[in-house]
């Protein structure tokens, strides 16, 4: 029997990135965090699961060492107490955790996905989902991303890697939602 209500799947919602934003690195989707605060009221509200997703880097460099500030979580995403926090070491929050263990021991087969970034962890995390047979949505107002260069030197836009990356997920890996229709959808839902 599958969990009648989906897990939100939280993804490094951390204090780097707000350091890259100081730092002077351009983003998209300024309202995101607050658009997941809203699916975690909600997902709270209804008793359905949620999963937070700590990045920790590995490399000397990374704004995500666990003993740099940059790797705390943001107060708008702070896991509530029971809440299942999961570390990661890579892009997919399922390689080297047991984020699918738990998944499967809960029967849970539908997973709502926000975070950061669009293009790396969040992609990566909803490529994977999707490809471990779970029904996967994606939250588009709910991510971001930041401004590239390619590896031709071409600039290209976060609102543009943003759009491209839910393009590239849509259909074949998870379904596009916005946070709103999410919330009305689960409110909706009996327990």
């Amino acid at each position: 029997m599958s969990h009648s209500l989906p897990a939100l799947v939280v993804v490094d919602v951390q204090r780097a990135f707000d350091e890259w934003e100081a730092a002077g690195k351009r983003r998209n989707n300024p309202d995101a965090v607050a658009r997941i605060a809203d699916l975690l009221k909600a997902f709270r509200t209804r008793g359905a699961p949620i999963f937070h997703i700590r990045h920790e880097g590995t490399k000397p460099t990374s704004s995500f060492l666990p003993q740099n500030s940059g790797y705390a979580v943001k107060d708008e995403a702070r896991e509530a107490p029971g809440e299942a926090v999961i570390v990661k070491r890579v892009n997919s929050a399922f390689i080297g955790t047991d984020l699918e263990t738990r998944l499967r021991a809960g029967n849970i087969t539908t997973l709502v996905i926000c975070g950061a970034t669009t293009n790396h962890c969040v992609e990566t995390t909803t490529r994977m989902a999707g490809n471990l047979g779970f029904d996967a949505s994606l939250v588009r107002d709910a991510t971001w991303t930041f401004d590239r260069i390619g590896p031709d030197g071409d600039k290209h836009s976060a609102e543009e890697i943003h759009a491209m990356t839910l393009s590239n997920l849509n259909g074949e890996f998870a379904r596009i939602v916005v946070a709103a229709d999410v919330i009305a959808s689960l409110e909706a839902m009996r327990q």
